[in-house]
């Protein structure tokens, strides 16, 4: 049963039904031909996916991001963050990182930062010198980072299905989201120097300039310190802390900047309900189909399986990784997540990871599928808007496959990387 699943999932990926109705449709032979899912458990299912508290940070941490776009905090990112690294050699390349480093604190999602950044920065890079390609691919990497980093949409989703702290996801993230950010600047100044990219301003820029888009941009640098601040002393759990976000946002907007007015408001609610839709959607698809592998057994045959062929946990997580990353290549981060992550989470534990350790690894691993052919959603979402063939962008991607490469082993083999501040401060 459980390959008769798959197939029918594979081939409705294959010829291009969206990847939530073909979640739903590729568990209807369970229920079907075993009758262990009347059809009133299946709607049972569906409801109370969404009843979940944890589940409501979710359009809280949307909408806030959406509502930081409308407020002109994230000019002011872009701003301060070209004033940091602009002069360097690599110009807006590394511009790019560090916005997409700050943006990790706001957005909580790598294909909206994709798209925003190659949107704003991708026209100028190109006139830099930049060619299409190489433009496409730092901006896609880059965004990998606002995965890692709270309040990152990935790892509540994670926390939420296989359930995981939440709060002790969000503060693992930070330190590989910083060691991310420099692995990659490292990566675009290497190939900056090699290709001759010239930086993007003339000098350095002085202590007093610094300070002046520091001041502008600390409403928004401001918030990840609260967060970690806030899971600290127990203020507020991530439901809360998205909850407040948009108070923040709502504050700064209409009283700080005083750039929000209804018309943006209702922009950034539109953009947030959309959003929301298709996030929701997954989700509920995606229980009926975890139902469905429950009821075969899943992951507890994927489990057997796995021990027959090694009982080393080294060889257990390559295998893991393997699947990861291949899942990724087909399926959109949140499907990805919901669906894969609750078969391989109990072949792991039991192998002797930690559950943050590994949540923090898989999340990125899942986004960093969606960097590479054939369906990666992040690859489609930077060459679609800067007009970029899939072959040129691989070939650019190359250094960066390499640093992402060299991450991953440090993240697997160090897992004091991960979970040195959740254990600190919690």
């Amino acid at each position: 049963m459980l390959l008769l699943i798959a197939g029918l999932f594979t081939v409705f990926l294959v010829i291009g039904m969206p990847v939530a109705f073909a979640l739903a449709l590729a568990s209807v032979p369970v229920f079907v031909m075993t009758g262990a899912m009347p059809p009133t458990v299946v709607i049972q299912k569906m409801v109370t996916a969404t009843q979940s508290f944890p589940l409501l940070a979710v359009p809280f941490f949307i909408l806030a991001g959406n509502l930081m776009n409308v407020t002109g905090i994230t000019i002011r990112l872009v701003k301060f963050a070209r004033l940091l690294t602009g002069w360097m050699a690599g110009g807006l390349a590394q511009v790019s990182i560090v916005l997409s480093f700050m943006m990790g604190g706001i957005s909580g999602s790598a294909v909206a930062d994709a798209s925003m950044e190659a949107r704003l920065l991708g026209p100028s890079m190109i006139k830099q010198g930049y060619s299409k390609a190489s433009t496409a691919a730092v901006l896609a990497f880059g965004s990998v980072i606002t995965a890692t980093i709270p309040p990152s949409i990935g790892l509540i989703l994670f926390g939420f299905v296989n359930e995981v702290s939440i709060g002790r996801l969000f503060l693992a993230g930070i330190l590989p989201g910083i060691f991310l950010t420099l692995i990659l600047m490292i990566t675009s100044w290497l190939i900056a120097r090699k290709n001759g990219y010239e930086p993007d301003l003339p000098k350095v820029p002085g202590g007093k300039e610094l300070w002046s888009s520091f001041s502008e941009s600390i409403w928004a640098l401001a918030f990840p310190v609260i967060l970690i601040v806030g899971f600290r002393f127990g203020l507020f759990t991530a439901t809360e802390a998205g909850a407040f976000l948009v108070f923040y946002a709502l504050c700064v907007g209409f009283f700080v900047y005083r750039e929000l007015n209804l018309k943006k408001l209702y922009e950034a609610i539109s953009g947030s309900v959309s959003d929301l839709g298709m996030v929701m959607l997954l989700i509920i698809m995606a229980a009926v189909l975890g139902y469905a592998m429950t009821i075969e057994r899943a992951p507890q045959q994927i489990t057997e399986f796995v021990t027959t062929l090694t009982e080393n946990p080294v060889l257990i997580l390559a295998l893991v990784v393997g699947v990861l990353v291949i899942s990724g290549m087909f399926l959109e981060g949140a499907a990805n997540i919901l669906l894969v992550t609750p078969i391989v989470m109990p072949v792991l534990v039991n192998a002797g990871y930690d559950p943050v350790h590994m949540g923090i690894l898989i999340v990125t691993l899942i986004n960093f599928g969606g960097l590479t052919p054939p369906v990666g959603v992040i690859m489609f979402t930077v060459c679609g808007i800067l007009d970029v063939k899939t072959g040129a962008y691989a070939r650019a991607s190359i250094p960066f496959f390499i640093a992402m490469l060299v991450f991953f082993v440090l993240m697997a083999a160090v897992p004091s990387l991960t979970l040195l501040l959740p254990n600190a401060l919690m």
